[in-house]
């Protein structure tokens, strides 16, 4: 369960706002946007990721003390699970077909319209 950064008081991971102090705990009030808020007096841009790489785009870089777009540069960006698909290969398979379904419907389509014009 996280805490709220100003009363470290336990909140609901879903929470928009701190239940004790209500201070925002989602950007714009959407329980789908994190917002990320540095401790202290320091800046979360020190150590962003797209600060350091300067794709930021967030109107108070270099000094933003709370961010919607922060990602720690210490951190992957993609968890390692997600980077390599494992599995037998009837699932390999399975798991492509259902990336590439509207390639294969596509394919069918031809295929179908090929047979007719015989």
């Amino acid at each position: 369960m996280p805490h709220c950064p100003r009363c470290s008081q336990p909140v609901d991971a879903s929470a928009i706002a701190c239940p004790h102090c209500q201070i925002p705990l989602k950007a714009y009030g959407h329980p789908g946007i994190p917002l990320h808020r540095s401790q202290g007096e320091e800046y979360l841009c020190t150590t962003c990721l797209y600060h350091e790489d300067d794709t930021c785009n967030f109107p108070q870089r270099p000094f933003a003390q709370d961010c919607t777009l922060y990602h720690d540069r210490s951190e992957p960006i993609l968890p390692l699970s997600s980077q390599y698909i494992s599995g037998s290969w009837p699932q390999l398979v399975k798991s492509w077909c259902q990336r590439n379904i509207f390639w294969l419907f596509l394919l069918g389509l031809v295929i179908v319209s090929l047979l007719l014009s015989l």
